[in-house]
């Protein structure tokens, strides 16, 4: 979130790292976790501490067996490692069962709700440090039915609710899935950005695996393949905080420490996830009848993930629903005169890679998120001890502080009006946008401006009053309301 990131940029540019963090290595461990893609329910079994291994990506060196505190509690600054926080078998946020996709050696949480013969299938997509329990209220309010302020009755919206299957999952690095360090082997392989681009010799996971052919990164259309592109753009056309237009002299794609936490990596996950978990409980016999009926809904930098995976393969879906978009302002093509102040944002973002881990302790603290929160929320009463603990322990565990730190780091990578723009987004998959008025960080003129910049693609901008950046989780009851007019607008193509 952006309060988070210029708390880190701001301390560090200020020397505020206390001195007996400098020299500290940046910690991070990687995950040992079976090979084989599976589909795992965890809901009957109760984890023990040391099982959060499994869980949680923790590293195969023994660990401390101290006891922990999940729901308020701080990483210890007496232990060389994070605190072994345990994922419950149940959200606290959903009381959904935590279920577990393996996902290229990784373990990804996703969590389900609604009727496994429904008709409609929907995906949501989480932001900026947080994880699936930020959709709580729609993941209730629409597959439950009666949360959010959802009546379950027999009026139309009761009867659509109930056709609705409701997928939330934690992307690589976030939430309780896996927290693999940058450099190692699996999350090198299970990278997105491998055999993307021209100018870098690396393959994809697919191709690795033999799915597509020799030098082709993505599917189009119906299946086909597409090569390598430039991983440099120039003069991009993008939008200002104003409503206006301008070009972008370059926007690079790749992160600048080939990190596997960027926008490629997620846009496969959400592709994969689709195809062995979403499409295969679908009971259609035809593949073709199956494919397409998948709705992205994303929130913040989430929606970045969302329409990249819909440029890959938009066979998958049938469209995107944007809450509140990010146009990541420390994005290297975000920031003016980028040539003069890069090298010191560069600067800042290796200091705290490098020397950042007492920081994070000093911010990961109940206090401080509930604080953090109140920035982007307009509606502030939506902020209550569950969203705080269930926001907060995932980022307790090992890993979490130097996945931060590589994605405060990631001043690269796709940008939402360039991918809206670009030839390869399908024009036949529809996008609507709902964005809160009072929200501080995505100004709305930008936001009302992707109407007239971006095409026919983006069909529909709705502003709600009263809401900030996640409208979802601030006013349930109006963004559920969208997202089944959405999804009726999108039985019209079927």
């Amino acid at each position: 979130m952006r309060l988070l990131t210029y708390a880190f940029i701001g301390a560090a540019a200020s020397s505020f790292v206390p001195p007996e963090i400098k020299g500290v290595a940046s910690f991070a461990t990687h995950p040992v976790v079976p090979p084989a893609t599976s589909i795992l329910d965890v809901s009957s079994r109760r984890p023990r501490r040391h099982d959060a291994r499994f869980f949680l990506s923790s590293s195969s060196s023994s660990s401390s067996s101290s006891s922990s505190s999940s729901s308020s509690s701080t990483i210890n600054d007496d232990d060389d490692d994070a605190s072994m926080i345990e994922m419950p078998s149940h959200s606290p946020a959903t009381s959904l069962p935590n279920l577990i996709y393996e996902w290229r050696g990784h373990t990804i949480r996703y969590q389900a709700s609604g009727p496994m013969n429904a008709s409609r299938h929907v995906l949501l997509v989480h932001g900026l440090f947080v994880n699936s329990d930020h959709w709580r209220k729609t993941l209730v309010g629409l597959g439950g039915g009666g949360g959010g302020g959802a009546e379950e009755d027999d009026d139309d919206d009761g009867r659509r609710r109930r056709d609705v299957r409701v997928y939330a999952l934690d992307l690589l690095g976030c939430g309780w899935s896996s927290k693999p360090a940058r450099d190692d082997p699996s999350a090198v392989v299970a990278n997105g950005e491998n055999g993307r681009f021209v100018d870098c010799d690396t393959i994809s996971y697919r191709e690795l695996k033999g799915g597509w052919g020799g030098g082709s990164h993505r599917r189009a259309g119906g299946g086909g393949v597409v090569g390598r592109t430039s991983s440099s753009l120039e003069n991009v056309p993008l939008g200002t905080p104003f409503g206006g237009h301008r070009l972008a002299s370059r926007l690079d794609l790749r992160h600048p420490l080939r990190s596997p936490y960027n926008f490629y990596t997620w846009s496969e996950q959400l592709a994969d996830f689709t195809r062995d978990v979403i499409l295969a409980n679908v009971t259609d016999d035809d593949e073709r009848a199956r494919e397409g009926r998948v709705t992205l809904i994303a929130n913040s930098i989430g929606t970045i993930s969302s329409l990249q995976s819909m440029i890959d393969e938009p066979h998958l879906y049938n469209g995107v629903l944007v809450v509140n978009p990010n146009f990541r302002e420390l994005h290297m093509a975000e920031l003016p005169l980028s040539s003069i102040f890069m090298p010191f944002v560069r600067l800042v973002q290796r200091t705290l890679r490098e020397n950042g881990r007492g920081l994070f302790r000093s911010l990961a603290r109940p206090d401080i998120v509930r604080r953090i929160l109140e920035e982007p929320y307009s509606n502030t009463d939506a902020i209550d001890d569950e969203l705080v603990t269930v926001l907060l322990d995932p980022l307790l565990t090992r890993g979490s502080d130097d996945v931060v730190f590589d994605t405060l780091s990631y001043s690269a990578g796709p940008l939402p009006e360039q991918q809206l723009r670009s030839e390869d987004f399908p024009s036949d998959r529809p996008v609507w946008v709902v964005y809160g008025r009072d929200d501080p960080w995505t100004p709305s003129k930008r936001v009302e401006n992707l109407g007239r910049t971006c095409g026919p693609v983006v069909e529909r901008i709705v502003g709600l009053d009263g809401a900030g950046h996640c409208p979802h989780d601030e006013k349930p009851e109006e963004v559920n309301r969208l997202i089944l007019e959405f999804l009726d607008r999108l039985e019209k193509d079927r």
